[in-house]
């Protein structure tokens, strides 16, 4: 039985790699490793077909290194041992470990030895955080690798190099395929490698030719293979960001049902990590110190909505946008440090008032170092007035704090009270 397309077109060296050029790219860690023909054991964790065992393979073949595919969760401690027993025929094997989070204690131990006298190189793939999922004792002896969702430009690249490929992909069939198809492949897929090669795969298998032998498809036939209706979106993605920008605007502007209407989108197209990364930031960004607390519990429901994944991630996800979408909204934080940062960058720094400097030192005294520095907590309400910007901009003010909100109006009071007490 042919194996699946997939599978098959597996790349076989690195440079071969779709994305991920954080790690492959020229003068990138694993680039280095394969340039010093060395390989050390490693954790490669990221969602589902981003290519972690794919690069494991690459890896081994790029090196001409032996290599033994297993699976923490099937294969059992015996599989292990047969491994360890052709690595010590060999001198060296490469063990890539797929489920590397599900491993067992009683395979853990057996395996521990053998990675640190380097017999076993170990190449563990998951789609689990590591820092959750792992056993310390096998994460301190690998280096962590976090493979990156791929982009719809790189998805198109391998959709496009399967269509050419003669020997593995489908290089040697007459296939007519729309763009708005190809896309679909590409933006249905979420950034998951194998799904959109899954769906071209289907696509061409179930599509009967014509008279001329010509398989013909179309956006209908990816939408009905790739089982996700198609949104509108423009070939560039310009759309796709016109949704997520939509999005943030919809919640800054306190519109829940607009709001919802777009994460809905973002949902069909699969897409958690954009609406993670939106809810975050918008947590602090356009929440802010109007409602603290926005924050951390944004970013627990977005902790749990990986952890959960579709479709159940929804339930978290929604339960932090309403609620962002109702805090009262204040962007006085970031707006402060803004102005502070674009402040050192035009040289309004000036010299550090003496009574603050280090004098944790011989000799500082001397220097003039702390001299006359007033410790807060001697006087009534741990206050006292005294200079701490330089002379320069001493009396400069970088926050504005808005009304917005009763932990920021609380700390309106306390700042502008401050502010008043202050002599110079």
């Amino acid at each position: 039985m042919k194996q699946p397309l997939a599978f098959r077109m597996r790349p076989t060296h690195i440079n071969e790699i779709i994305g991920q050029k954080h790690l492959v790219g020229e003068g990138k860690i694993l680039s280095r490793m394969v340039q010093a023909n060395r390989l050390a054991s490693m954790i490669l964790f990221g969602p589902p077909g981003t290519g972690k065992t794919s690069l494991a393979v690459a890896l081994a073949k790029t090196l001409g290194l032996k290599a033994k595919m297993l699976n923490a969760v099937t294969d059992k401690k015996k599989d292990m041992e047969i491994a360890v027993e052709e690595a010590k025929f060999t001198g060296n094997l490469v063990l890539i470990l797929d489920e590397v989070h599900r491993l067992d204690k009683g395979k853990q131990d057996f395996l521990l030895p053998h990675l640190e006298n380097n017999l076993i190189t170990l190449i563990g793939c998951t789609t689990s955080n590591p820092y959750h999922s792992i056993n310390p004792a096998i994460r301190s002896r690998c280096h962590l690798f976090e493979l990156h969702p791929l982009t719809k430009d790189d998805v198109m690249e391998a959709l496009l190099r399967a269509l050419h490929d003669k020997e593995n992909g489908y290089g040697d069939k007459s296939i007519d395929i729309s763009e708005e198809a190809l896309e679909h492949f590409a933006f249905a897929s979420g950034g998951d490698l194998r799904a959109a090669l899954n769906g071209l795969e289907l696509a061409v298998a179930s599509t009967p030719p014509d008279s001329e032998g010509t398989i013909s498809i179309d956006l209908p036939i990816a939408e009905e293979c790739m089982q996700k209706k198609s949104f509108s979106h423009d070939k560039d993605g310009d759309a796709h960001y016109d949704v997520l920008s939509a999005f943030q605007k919809s919640i800054r502007g306190s519109d829940v049902d607009a709001a919802l209407h777009y994460l809905a989108r973002l949902i069909e197209a699969g897409d958690l990590d954009s609406i993670a990364r939106r809810l975050i930031v918008t947590a602090y960004e356009d929440i802010g110190l109007a409602n603290p607390q926005a924050g951390p519990r944004a970013l627990a429901a977005v902790e749990a909505a990986e952890r959960l994944g579709f479709p159940e991630a929804r339930i978290p996800l929604s339960v932090a946008l309403i609620e962002l979408c109702l805090s009262p909204k204040s962007n006085s934080a970031y707006k402060a440090l803004d102005a502070a940062i674009s402040d050192v960058r035009n040289g309004l720094a000036g010299e550090i008032p003496k009574h603050l400097k280090d004098a944790h030192y011989k000799g500082a005294e001397k220097l003039d170092r702390g001299i006359g520095y007033k410790y807060p907590h001697d006087f009534d309400s741990s206050w006292v007035d005294q200079q701490y910007l330089p002379d320069s901009i001493k009396n400069k003010q970088y926050y504005y704090p808005k009304n917005s909100g009763k932990f920021e109006q609380s700390l309106k009071q306390v700042y502008d009270k401050i502010r008043s007490q202050k002599k110079n």
